[in-house]
């Protein structure tokens, strides 16, 4: 896995969620991009103060 650019935000996250429950019948699958960016953003939110 690669390092990216910029960390995944918690409104990033919401948007991806957002656009994949729309096309889901308004369901995030799990396992699918949406839940792993929300995912991703819970993790970066948490490790701020860590550096």
């Amino acid at each position: 896995m690669t390092k990216s650019k910029a960390p995944m935000t918690p409104s990033a996250a919401a948007r991806i969620q957002s656009s994949v429950a729309k096309s889901n019948g308004g369901t995030v699958p799990k396992g699918s991009f949406g839940s792993r960016a929300q995912s991703s953003a819970a993790k970066n939110s948490s490790n701020k103060g860590t550096n």
